[in-house]
């Protein structure tokens, strides 16, 4: 049985795991991940820095104990001309989530991210999308073992 697609969905990654992605040769926004191409992740850890431009982006980084990944959460979707040909109702409602995003990323929390895998300046970092502020305590560790498992069952690990 042929392996299912990792390209558009969110693939549960380790930080160790997605720092060592290597970038695509056919397309510049994929990596892979055991010859897997995949361009988006989730990952859970405790936030150890914040570097917030409001209106512009909230930089962070998510420590998982394995590694720190760079987080980018763009806050200025009212006047990049990229979201202008999309309706403005929908582009608020995408910028008060944004807002509310960065508002809950405190350092010391645990959050949950997903995005996309992205590269700036020569390192991998994570463009996000959602953000969820996790409150049970053994969430990090169960997230931890689905990545293992998920690693030996789906991503040929």
């Amino acid at each position: 049985m042929d392996q299912p697609s990792l390209l558009n969905i969110h693939v549960k990654l380790l930080g160790f795991d997605l720092l060592s992605l290597t970038p695509s040769s056919i397309n510049s926004s994929t990596f892979c991940l055991n010859g897997n191409p995949i361009s988006r992740t989730e990952i859970l850890g405790v936030i150890t820095s914040r570097d917030h431009k409001p209106n512009k982006f909230l930089k962070f980084t998510l420590d998982d104990g394995t590694a720190s990944i760079t987080c980018i959460l763009w806050l200025n979707h009212l006047n990049n001309p990229y979201f202008s040909k999309r309706q403005s109702a929908t582009v608020r409602v995408i910028s008060d989530m944004a807002k509310r995003f960065a508002a809950a990323l405190q350092i010391g929390k645990v959050a949950r991210v997903r995005g996309r895998i992205t590269s700036f300046r020569g390192g991998l970092q994570v463009t996000v999308s959602d953000v969820v502020i996790e409150r049970d305590p053994n969430a990090e560790t169960l997230h931890w073992l689905d990545c293992l498992s998920l690693a030996r069952r789906c991503y040929g690990g």
